[in-house]
């Protein structure tokens, strides 16, 4: 019997493993221009190809982080960046808008089309799909106070997941791992744990800048990410964790003791990005280009999708950021969001509460009626208080190949373990 349980507990370590066995590195990208014109494929092969041709950059950026599946200003049109990212050889994490609707029908719809029309091409190039971004965030106390724009509750976000899973049953695109963008202190809300067993994978978003009374200097930077980071973990199990919003404005006010400049977004760079995540984890920097003409703050990387960012990408050979353990990494930190009704709320800010204007929605809002689908979430948006491949690059297995190599070595393992009574 002890045998037993050491043999299935191994089994479900090494499924874990297999999620984690693939990163990426890429950045955002929503389906509006800054001017909020629509975004067309040769936008956002623009965008792919500086993306992938950075100088100095800490290995290819060559995934990219989508909100929605529709074109804007379409009812259910394929958004163009599927075009973009065929001819690019760009992996797509892709994005499912779920705030403000009842159903993601539209968002299914066209997404088929777009499978229909350009098959295993597209596929291929899948690496997962988050079912929602920062839904959650938006009806906690937190998001309300913030007015950080409407959002849906879990039992909603569960619902769409299970539609998703119905829709592309028996296809290519129901292999790839399913998951959800959210601000890291929803996670750990008990509240919404019906959405991390739902999902394969979780995805964060945090942002040190916008957190006020926590000393979110940019020397600190490191440290509030990082607890927000294994608060994450912590919370979600053994499900692992994409980064899939982070980042400091080079521009903009003064955010409590954070300092929007180049300066200091060169040493997030380098302090978290380099130090925790590029190569270790699945990363989608905010952001490459910004999009919402209203935010102040603004955190493009680079000028006009110039392949010389406007400060230097090479990782530095050590860090100023202090390695904690696990148990000190989690003190200090705030308690997690609580949804609407609950007893209390962080006093985390939100990007969308830094510039009311955006109504938390950035500059792609994302409505259902395709008007202007696939929100800028994130910095611009209602974010919390706020790819390369590490293997060869002649490698095209995607992460929905990991998650069935897991799910085939847990079955086996376990299966073998039945077969021992």
């Amino acid at each position: 019997m002890r045998f037993t349980t050491t043999l299935a507990a191994g089994a479900l370590a090494m499924g874990a493993a297999a999620l984690d066995a693939k990163n990426y590195l890429g950045f955002n990208s929503g389906a509006n221009l800054a001017d909020t014109s629509a975004k067309f494929k040769k936008d956002f092969k623009a965008e792919f190809e500086t993306a992938a041709a950075l100088k100095n950059a800490p290995g290819k950026f060559n995934a990219v982080r989508l909100y929605t599946n529709i074109q804007a200003y379409s009812q259910d049109d394929p958004i163009e960046a599927f075009e973009a990212a065929i001819e690019t050889d760009t992996r797509i994490l892709l994005g499912v808008w779920a705030s403000g609707t009842d159903n993601i029908d539209k968002e299914i719809t066209a997404l088929k089309k777009a499978v229909e029309k350009h098959g295993s091409k597209l596929t291929d190039l899948v690496i997962g799909v988050n079912i929602g971004s920062e839904d959650l965030y938006r009806v906690s106390a937190t998001g309300i106070k913030n007015k950080s724009g409407v959002g849906n509750s879990p039992q909603a976000i569960v619902g769409f997941i299970d539609d998703w899973k119905k829709a592309f049953k028996g296809t290519a695109i129901g292999k790839v791992p399913i998951g959800h963008a959210d601000t890291w202190d929803v996670w750990g809300n008990s509240t919404n744990k019906a959405v991390i067993d739902a999902i394969d994978f979780v995805s964060v978003h945090e942002y040190p800048y916008y957190e006020n009374d926590k000393g979110n200097h940019i020397d600190n930077a490191g440290s509030l990410f990082d607890r927000a980071y294994q608060a994450t973990i912590d919370a979600v199990g053994d499900k692992p964790v994409w980064v899939t919003e982070t980042g400091w404005p080079y521009v903009g006010p003064d955010w409590d003791e954070a300092e929007a400049s180049v300066k200091n977004a060169k040493k997030y760079w380098d302090e978290v990005g380099c130090r925790k995540l590029f190569n270790k984890t699945p990363t989608f920097w905010y952001t490459l280009r910004d999009s919402n003409p209203e935010n102040k703050m603004k955190f493009a990387i680079t000028d006009n999708l110039s392949t010389t960012p406007r400060f230097d990408l090479t990782c530095p050979d050590s860090f100023e950021t202090p390695e904690e353990d696990e148990e000190s990494s989690t003190t200090g930190g705030a308690k997690p969001t609580k949804t609407e009704g609950s007893s209390q709320a962080t006093t985390m800010t939100t990007a969308s509460n830094a510039d009311p204007t955006s109504d938390g929605d950035g500059s792609e809002s994302g409505t259902q009626d395709g008007a202007e689908s696939g929100t800028q979430d994130g910095a611009e948006s209602g974010t919390q208080d706020g790819a390369e491949e590490t293997g060869s690059s002649d490698d095209n297995d995607d992460a929905a190949a990991s998650l069935k190599v897991s799910a085939v070595a847990i079955i086996a393992a376990i299966g073998g373990v039945l077969a021992l009574f």
